[in-house]
């Protein structure tokens, strides 16, 4: 059995997922989720899987925490095992992702496992990305207005700009880990995709499209799409994935939509500076979070 530890925005959500499907498969044993901590985290849209996608894994119950757990599945317990000092009462059935990049010991772990972390690697599942793709194919429908852009996508040269600020520019907490992408980055970024293709046009998705539009000219033809908030976010994700090309902020939610984009002669434009140079995030190796074919400026 196999139970995953569900936590953040729809982005990390899909990350911590995909590691518990691939070790499901792999050892052929049921996955469960443990959307637990949702009680108590207020930020993004919440527990969004099985609203937004065609990932079908039951949450895990008291029961199934207790077969792989014992007495450690207690809440209070279970939520302090992560802390280093809380570390003695840990078993082998609780793994704690070791480090930011790639852990081949994912391949070690028992059969009754519960993972928590955050998982950020293709790696961790590109021996089953059709599955993959297939569970986090869209559920819902899109609006009339969504429908009437995915056919504008679909008729031109089109490039996703993703600009994420939002918590990461309100939060101090969120600031000090991640940063901003700079400016010169998106132009860096426009420059190397016009060079190499024709005719492209840039969709342009933020949760700040007044700063965008203040401080970022492009000098190519651009749509602004900020229409999807709250609960709709997601159709950002699936919009932008309809798209031809990528460039993505240093967040996991444009990450997967560049990913979910089938097309193999796809670019994909990724930040080097994916975590603050001076907060927390620093310390954290990105060298397995950027599949191989992406280009990093």
């Amino acid at each position: 059995m196999i139970i995953t530890h569900i936590i953040g925005g729809l982005g990390n959500q899909m990350f911590q997922y995909a590691v518990g499907r691939t070790l499901s498969i792999v050892r052929q044993l049921p996955l469960y989720l443990d959307i637990s901590s949702y009680s108590r985290y207020t930020l993004h849209q919440g527990f969004e899987l099985q609203h937004v996608f065609h990932c079908n894994a039951p949450l895990a119950s008291a029961k199934e925490m207790y077969s792989v757990l014992g007495w450690r599945a207690a809440p209070v317990i279970k939520n302090l095992l992560p802390y280093f000092n809380f570390s003695p009462f840990r078993t082998n059935s609780f793994v704690i992702e070791p480090y930011f990049h790639y852990w081949l010991g994912i391949y070690e772990v028992p059969n009754k496992v519960y993972l928590q972390g955050y998982w950020q690697s293709e790696k961790y599942f590109d021996s089953i990305s059709s599955i993959i793709r297939s569970d986090f194919t869209f559920r819902q429908p899109m609006s009339a207005f969504n429908a009437a852009w995915a056919e504008r996508i679909s008729s031109c040269c089109a490039v996703s700009l993703h600009i994420r600020r939002g918590d990461y520019a309100s939060n101090a907490r969120t600031y000090a880990t991640h940063g901003l992408c700079s400016v010169d980055y998106y132009h860096k970024a426009v420059r190397y995709i016009a060079e190499r293709v024709d005719k492209p046009e840039f969709f342009i998705f933020s949760d700040d499209i007044d700063w965008v539009k203040n401080n970022l000219t492009l000098g190519y033809p651009c749509y602004y799409l900020d229409h999807n908030r709250g609960k709709e976010s997601y159709n950002d994700m699936h919009l932008m994935s309809l798209c031809r090309h990528h460039i993505i902020a240093n967040s996991t939610f444009s990450w997967w939509a560049a990913w979910l984009n089938p097309h193999s002669q796809k670019i994909v434009v990724a930040p080097a500076q994916w975590f603050s140079p001076h907060g927390r995030g620093a310390q954290n190796a990105t060298i397995d979070l950027i599949p191989k074919d992406w280009v990093v400026l």
